[in-house]
């Protein structure tokens, strides 16, 4: 039963690191990446479908992302969906092709870019502790009912703080590691 609570509270763990890194593709760095139009989908024949499924997108350089559509009409619906999008930069088209160009990134907006990241790394912590709260508070309702002993409830409370330190020292060094990348000009 303990190895079940340690395997599922690692687990979730993993899952709340995931979401960490699945939520930094949302920051703008130093280099633009096609991330920053995951979100952004057109009606494409009465669904709703995301650009890389309509067309070839790709970063040309690192302030340049090149969309183009494989259907010539559907040009003025991207453009209009990145415009509603306001993900600060307006779409240039020639008619056959969509290009966006992001201006290079201030100082002000590299440090803005590292509170956003910090955030999401505060939020990763705190669902990593409620995580080992969750652990914890089985492994004390297992002592309470008598299924296990105090000692074994001891023994794995100090498992779960020894995993749950882990992963707040993963967090902190991929933190460390992003801040470092968003940073550098």
């Amino acid at each position: 039963m303990i190895n079940e609570i340690l395997d599922e509270c690692k687990m979730n763990m993993e899952s709340s690191l995931g979401h960490m890194h699945h939520s930094f593709k949302t920051l703008r760095t130093g280099k633009v990446m096609i991330s920053v139009l995951d979100g952004i989908k057109i009606d494409y024949y009465g669904t709703m479908t995301a650009l890389d499924q309509v067309g070839s997108v790709i970063a040309t350089d690192a302030t340049t992302i090149v969309i183009s559509p494989w259907e010539k009409p559907l040009v003025s619906d991207i453009e209009s969906a990145i415009s509603k999008a306001n993900i600060g930069v307006s779409p240039n088209s020639d008619g056959e092709k969509i290009i966006l160009n992001f201006p290079p990134m201030t100082v002000d907006q590299r440090k803005e870019s590292v509170k956003k990241m910090k955030g999401m790394g505060e939020d990763a912590k705190v669902s990593v502790r409620n995580d080992r709260q969750r652990a914890n508070n089985e492994i004390k309702r297992l002592e309470k009912e008598k299924e296990i002993t105090a000692d074994e409830s001891k023994s794995a409370q100090d498992a779960v703080q020894k995993i749950t330190d882990e992963f707040i020292s993963k967090i902190d060094a991929t933190l460390k590691e992003k801040e470092a990348a968003i940073l550098k000009v």
